[in-house]
């Protein structure tokens, strides 16, 4: 049985996930605070709404998709109900495995994931690291639960808040760039929706390549980029305003302000 405490965008995304990965409802708990948001789960999905511990004593794999805010007062209650048996997979940016460890009251196996907002398309980045009771099967079965969603991978937990800045908020940076070409665009006499059609499919055709060629990126732009041509010219004014070392320090920013949450 897989519970999921907490139904929020990212929970209700997997939970989504799960259900068209072959998942029946029947296998599937989820938590929800308010009885409407309860109804509307049971009706868009089938499945049944409990009460926080009751889930946490009935599951054999936990998901813990509440706020970071909220993940103290949540353990705090359902502490008691875990199994040593169960896994327990968090989705909380900031929160540590050895946080949770210390307020389960057992050795059951936690699972650290930080996702992104793709989960709602089935795209998302989820990066996961073990605690100090999971083992590879416990990874096996983490990455089980996620790969319906999007991708997988495997990093140290000390490089958690890493990934949270440059992979949990790398959708905003992307947004963030083509909201400034598109306005680009319109500065060069280009209605809004052909600017955006463009740049979306132009952002869309260059990750595929990206993905799917396995070539450095730095090779893809040198393949656009001809001699005395247009690419370079833009190139040089990104170049001269320090995009590049925007970009570091940003995601570097970033990270230490998950430093800061972390630490309340």
């Amino acid at each position: 049985m897989i519970a999921i405490l907490g139904t929020g965008k990212m929970g209700e995304a997997l939970l989504s996930g799960l259900l068209r990965a072959g998942r029946g409802s029947a296998e599937v708990l989820v938590t929800a605070r308010r009885p409407e948001r309860a109804r509307l789960l049971h009706e868009r999905y089938g499945v049944v709404a409990v009460a926080n511990a009751e889930a946490a004593a009935k599951a054999s794999v936990l998901v813990l998709a509440v706020k970071p805010q909220d993940m103290g007062a949540l353990l705090a209650e359902v502490g008691g109900h875990i199994a040593s048996s169960t896994l327990v997979v968090s989705m909380a940016a900031g929160i540590t495995s050895g946080f949770i460890e210390e307020r389960i009251g057992s050795d059951a196996p936690v699972v650290r994931v930080m996702s992104n907002t793709p989960v709602l398309v089935d795209e998302a980045m989820s990066v996961i690291s073990a605690g100090s009771h999971a083992t590879e099967e416990h990874l096996r079965l983490a990455e089980e639960l996620l790969e319906p969603v999007g991708k997988v991978t495997r990093i140290p937990e000390s490089l958690q808040d890493a990934a949270t800045a440059l992979s949990g908020s790398g959708p905003a940076y992307f947004y963030y760039l083509v909201e400034a070409m598109v306005d680009a665009g319109i500065l060069l006499g280009m209605p809004r929706a052909a600017a955006l059609d463009m740049v979306i499919q132009s952002a869309v055709g260059a990750a595929v390549m990206l993905r799917d060629s396995g070539e450095h990126p730095v090779l893809l732009r040198e393949a656009v980029t001809s001699p005395g041509g247009t690419t370079i010219a833009a190139i040089r004014e990104l170049e001269r305003h320090g995009v590049r070392a925007a970009v570091l320090e940003a995601i570097e920013a970033a990270r230490n302000r998950g430093r800061e949450l972390a630490g309340g």
